[in-house]
């Protein structure tokens, strides 16, 4: 999107002339890249989807902005990438070499085509790592929109893991304010050394990771026990194994987010709770 003035692409992302043709036009300054296939689940079923949309679609964007030069690229990775790493909290600097799903090892790829387009190109370039983001409008093959209808329809729902997973959940709100601050971080080439121990900036690019997270760890048992409390109704539960793609615990470390910009995400999960669930009854009625 462009900034100050958005604009919406209806067509496929991973066209190359599309994009190219678009910033021709309007020569943003600022380019927020949120687009993709989401999911670890179907990319284990439909894997080529996912080679399409982000791999292809990321490769078209990093063309346009070589041509076009924005002053600043923003790029949507996930917490996936973290794949197998046992050690929490996640950090930026975190080897990041076991991905266990065809989703994660997409998003990491990503990663490293930008690192090379901001090395070769000196293209500003901020990786941002999403965790499990929360809220209204929420996709509905997610968690909170999945249990929330089956709860209110009387349906079991599965729970992985016999709900000993863990997930850092991010309100939408928190996430959007968290990327409205870091379009003014520009990352630039630290010459004289790193500005801090745990800044993730390159040493040969304009190019800087930030996980975006609420660097809490809530178990999914206690996030149903939650949508239970708010929806005044007991969950039917299906308690199975975890699944194959899935990691068990994420939690952002996110002392380079709030050392950049100031702010914290901090919305519990009760309040996010609550309000998604009053957005679900008022919207499906």
């Amino acid at each position: 999107m462009e900034h100050n003035n958005f604009s919406v692409i209806n067509d496929k992302i991973e066209s190359i002339d599309l994009l190219n043709d678009l910033f021709s036009d309007k020569r943003p300054s600022l380019v927020i890249h949120l687009a993709a296939q989401a999911g670890v689940r179907f990319s284990l079923n439909n894997p080529e989807s996912y080679l399409e949309s982000n791999l292809k679609g990321s490769f078209a964007l990093l063309e346009a902005a070589r041509n076009y030069k924005p002053k600043h690229l923003m790029i949507a990775s996930s917490s996936s990438v973290y794949g197998a790493n046992p050690t929490l909290p996640l950090k930026e600097n975190d080897k990041t070499d076991n991905q266990i799903s065809f989703y994660a090892a997409i998003k990491k790829a990503i990663e490293n085509m930008a690192h090379n387009y901001s090395h070769i190109h000196d293209i500003p370039i901020t990786i941002m790592r999403l965790f499990s983001v929360y809220g209204p409008r929420n996709r509905p093959d997610v968690a909170l929109f999945k249990f929330t209808e089956s709860i209110l329809k009387g349906k079991t729902i599965d729970v992985y893991n016999h709900g000993n997973m863990q997930r850092d959940f991010i309100y939408i709100e928190d996430l959007t304010e968290a990327i409205y601050i870091l379009t003014s971080c520009i990352p630039s080439i630290q010459r004289d050394g790193l500005v801090n121990s745990f800044d993730s900036i390159s040493p040969v690019a304009p190019f800087r990771i930030v996980n975006i997270g609420n660097s809490k760890a809530i178990k999914i048992c206690d996030y149903i026990e939650e949508i239970e409390k708010v929806l005044k109704v007991k969950a039917k539960k299906n308690l199975i194994p975890i699944q194959d793609g899935h990691v068990e615990n994420t939690c952002a470390d996110i002392k380079l987010l709030e050392n950049l910009t100031g702010y914290r995400p901090s919305t519990p999960i009760s309040v996010g709770i609550s309000k998604f669930i009053r957005w679900y009854k008022n919207y499906y009625k």
